[in-house]
């Protein structure tokens, strides 16, 4: 059985080392370790595989709190220390700046972190009727699976909805439609005593009225506000109790409350989604009588606290749901008159199309995973009076940061003054993070 000592890790938390001429990527292991590995994937120059037995553990190793981890999707990292673990994504964001983009930021942020467990204020549960197993199945995907994990728990979930888990799943298995439920989406809003928490469940046919009744009793019995979904996001409604209270989330540092719908995107982490703000603002710099762009900018999260500090904000979005939902964010907070919310496709950009959205003497951009490579082409260069001055990135894919990066750095003349992650999904290998670019 081939042994090897890991190098480092990938991208997708997999130890890295290389064996005969090849890279093999090995589930589960760490760097400095040495390991005995079974492939069970090969390819001609790389192999994929899984740890027979360690025979050099790390000193950052820990037991996974998750009795499921390793079989569940949703975590890749937990056998790693949590504060290693923002050191690990730090290292795959520079790997990832120099390879990708030829790119090497001046200063390296101090990565922002937060508690490892509970911290998921929302998800999206799979559902699966399986006679064989015994009935309905409630979690993410197994592992390199497309099945739905057999759990009745999970770490990374507020405690409170991992307690659901069980519960939904006795429920699930009562309806009619039973195996005509494939999803439900779970999302959080408010602190404390205000905290309200919504499921969403998608339905493929009509409830019944014993399904109905069932519903309301559990929302009631579980304090859980319920929406149903009949076919996509937009056809979410509310279902019980009625009428709906709004979810919300608040900003204290910036005195804003951002409301939202349960199925429109909002991050995951509340807390580090606060210290990213903070840390954007502070980057950015906001000040009275400056024109600020928030590219991607969903319903208002970086917008309405750029307005608070007294910049005027121009919003894009590429969804007019979310384009309405940041002007009434923005008005129901006293800043409209200092925010205005257009739609567009930022990924189709041109220089005429950006031109006509007038000068910015800022920028904001916080694309989806596919990144902004259109909108940074399209900007002029840095030696250009029209170019903003400065531009805050916030990423949750380091390759196409990179890329990105590439084009503002050596296409338009920028320079790269920072960059450094935020740990917004602890125990998994997702790295998100910020840069500051800046003109010379």
């Amino acid at each position: 059985m081939p042994v090897a000592r890991i190098e480092s890790l990938d991208h997708e938390g997999r130890g890295v080392t290389h064996h005969e001429g090849k890279v093999i990527f090995v589930d589960g292991a760490l760097p400095g370790e040495t390991v005995d590995f079974s492939p069970y994937r090969r390819k001609s120059s790389y192999e994929l595989a899984q740890i027979s037995r360690i025979l050099r553990s790390s000193p950052q190793r820990v037991t996974p709190r998750c009795r499921y981890f390793g079989y569940c999707g949703g975590c890749s990292m937990q056998h790693l220390d949590v504060s290693a673990q923002a050191s690990v994504k730090q290292r795959v964001l520079e790997d990832a700046l120099w390879h990708v983009g030829r790119v090497k930021p001046e200063t390296v942020f101090a990565p922002l972190v937060g508690p490892g467990w509970g911290y998921r204020y929302r998800a999206r549960l799979s559902v699966r009727y399986v006679a064989r197993k015994g009935g309905v199945l409630v979690g993410f995907r197994e592992k390199r699976s497309s099945y739905v994990a057999d759990m009745d728990s999970c770490e990374v979930l507020p405690p409170h909805v991992s307690a659901l888990l069980p519960k939904l799943r006795t429920l699930i298995d009562g309806l009619s439609l039973r195996d005509r439920l494939p999803q439900i989406e779970i999302a959080i809003g408010g602190e404390r005593e205000e905290q309200m928490t919504v499921l969403v469940f998608r339905i493929l046919e009509k409830m019944t009225a014993a399904d109905e009744a069932a519903l309301r009793a559990f929302g009631d019995a579980q304090r859980v506000l319920i929406y149903v979904q009949e076919g996509g996001p937009e056809t979410a409604t509310p279902f019980w109790p009625l009428p709906m209270p709004e979810l919300a989330y608040s900003l204290p540092d910036f005195g804003v409350r951002l409301a939202f719908a349960p199925t429109e995107f909002t991050q995951v982490n509340h807390g580090i989604n606060r210290s990213l703000l903070r840390r954007a603002m502070s980057l950015l710099a906001p000040q009275p009588g400056e024109r600020i762009a928030d590219m991607f900018c969903g319903l208002g999260n970086f917008s309405l606290p750029i307005a608070s500090l007294g910049a005027d904000v121009v919003g894009i979005e590429g969804a007019d749901a979310l384009v309405k939902r940041a002007a009434r964010n923005a008005d129901a907070n006293g800043l409209g008159e200092r925010c205005r919310f257009a739609v567009a496709n930022l990924f189709d950009t041109s220089e005429q199309s950006l031109a006509k959205l007038g000068h910015f003497d800022k920028m904001l951009i916080d694309p989806p995973r596919e990144g902004a490579v259109e909108l940074c082409k399209a900007l002029p260069h840095a030696a250009d009076d029209a170019a903003p001055q400065r531009i805050v990135y916030v990423s949750c894919n380091p390759a196409t940061l990179a890329r990105d990066l590439a084009v503002l750095v050596h296409e338009k003349g920028y320079r790269v003054r920072g960059a450094g992650i935020a740990n917004m999904f602890p125990q998994t290998s997702h790295v998100e993070s910020i840069a500051l670019i800046e003109r010379n």
